[in-house]
């Protein structure tokens, strides 16, 4: 193919049919707050409607290493599957991290260097994000710091070896370093939003550190939005059209990052969109299962309350392989288009999403992480049956947004036959999110996505 690489990010925040729900400050929500030293730049990408952003000299450098990522339309597994339309799927697991958070961690470790910052601090679930950030933080000349979930790092003790390897500090989470972490002893270290809130936490009491996060932000999907300016090219260059777009949801970044640019296409053009499918598990169905409301991003609580699809911050999320995509909540951007309708939603299982990932595997020689399985899955139902009263007329096209060689644990879980799955019951949902404040419910709006009106 002969796609170049884009010059310029594209935002959707123009084409919102609603704009989104202000934040709830520190003050009128929890009483207090952490400083974050967000780079003025990543602030002006979160709220101004400006549709494009050009992406610095020193990032574009960094993304000739990798980028443009293939996109293919995958016949083995079309067959494998019984699809009756066809399946493209966009690469995103060929570069050091294995995913596609590498995008924003060159990006925000770039606007933290220029800002003056001398060391980045994150947490992560399955690992991807930290690595990432690992590498860019390597790249820029900047220390990292990772608080890594401890049963994703006790499973995949070689992402541990591989940030190491660029130069990052390690904390199993909970790490027992932070207050949070003392007062959340209910993690057990299965929370990506422990990990998070030691993050946060650490970087607000240290001089000269930052915490960046990976997925939630509004600048952070922008930065995505290459997979989608990308496949677009792509799909054209193969004369090949989709009327659906299918992507793992953890917070939403590589779904936002591959579907958005469709949504923003279609409005600037007045013309139709495909159906936007963001595939989430069925551990942590915040899209399918969950309330509109205001909740904390992180187990701190110091910062402010956004409006998200949530199943509640404090719920014990079951340990499950669903790895990154293990977060109470959905990005506020995700959240405010699925409550106007933008986009839509399915849960998958994890067996559904090793299944996939081995369908994979075996016809098409690629190896996706089990965040990555979860999109196949959905991808397949689509491309075949349909799920959720929606069915596939033209193509499909589905983000890869991983490898998974640091994964194979869990598709040895598969193999044996030793695989559970644990979704959340209606009850344990209502308990969760029973104090949260609502985001402007309509009359005969559900209070849970998937539940009673």
């Amino acid at each position: 193919m002969t796609v170049e690489l884009p010059t310029s990010w594209r935002s959707t925040l123009p084409y919102l049919s609603e704009p989104l729900p202000p934040d709830l400050t520190p003050e009128s929500a929890s009483g207090g707050g952490v400083g974050v030293n967000l780079p003025m730049e990543l602030v002006r990408q979160s709220v101004l409607e400006r549709e494009y952003w050009q992406i610095p000299s020193e990032v574009l450098d960094a993304y000739r290493k990798f980028r443009p990522t293939p996109l293919w339309r995958a016949t083995g597994f079309e067959r494998a599957i019984g699809a009756r339309v066809p399946v493209y799927m966009k690469y995103e697991g060929g570069n050091i991290s294995g995913s596609h958070k590498l995008n924003t961690a060159l990006a925000q470790a770039y606007y933290y260097k220029k800002a003056g910052v001398k060391e980045l601090v994150t947490g992560t679930g399955a690992g991807q994000w930290g690595t990432a950030m690992a590498a860019a933080c390597a790249l820029f000349g900047l220390r990292c710091r990772v608080f890594m979930v401890e049963s994703s790092l006790r499973r995949k003790p070689y992402r541990g070896v591989l940030m190491r390897m660029l130069g990052a500090e390690i904390h199993s989470s909970p790490s027992g370093l932070t207050a949070v972490c003392d007062r959340r002893a209910d993690g057990i270290g299965n929370s990506l939003a422990l990990a998070i809130g030691e993050a946060v936490e650490y970087a607000a009491t240290h001089e000269g550190v930052a915490f960046c996060i990976g997925s939630g932000e509004t600048y952070s999907i922008l930065h995505q939005s290459v997979i989608g300016i990308e496949s677009q090219a792509q799909l054209a260059e193969l004369d090949a059209g989709v009327d659906m777009v299918v992507g793992a949801v953890g917070a939403g970044s590589n779904f936002g990052g591959i579907a958005l640019p469709f949504h923003a296409e279609a409005r600037a053009t007045g013309s139709q969109p495909p159906t936007l499918v963001a595939a989430e598990s069925s551990t942590a169905p915040k899209l399918t299962r969950g309330v509109y409301a205001y909740d904390k991003t992180d187990a701190t609580g110091s910062g402010p309350l956004e409006a998200m699809y949530t199943i509640g911050s404090d719920y014990p999320i079951p340990d499950a392989h669903s790895a990154g995509l293990r977060f109470h909540g959905a990005a506020k951007i995700i959240s405010a288009m699925r409550h106007t309708g933008d986009l839509a939603a399915t849960a998958v299982t994890q067996q559904e999403a090793l299944d996939a990932g081995r369908l994979l595997t075996r016809h098409e020689a690629v190896l996706p992480a089990p965040e990555s399985g979860h999109a196949l899955a959905a991808a397949a139902k689509l491309a075949t049956a349909g799920a959720d009263g929606m069915r596939a007329e033209r193509g499909v096209l589905v983000c890869v947004s991983g490898h998974g060689y640091l994964d194979l644990a869990a598709y040895e879980q598969l193999l044996n036959d030793e695989l559970g799955d644990e979704a959340p019951s209606e009850t344990a949902l209502l308990s969760a999110v029973s104090g949260l404040t609502p985001v402007s419910l309509g009359a005969g709006t559900p209070l849970l996505a998937g539940g009673p009106r």
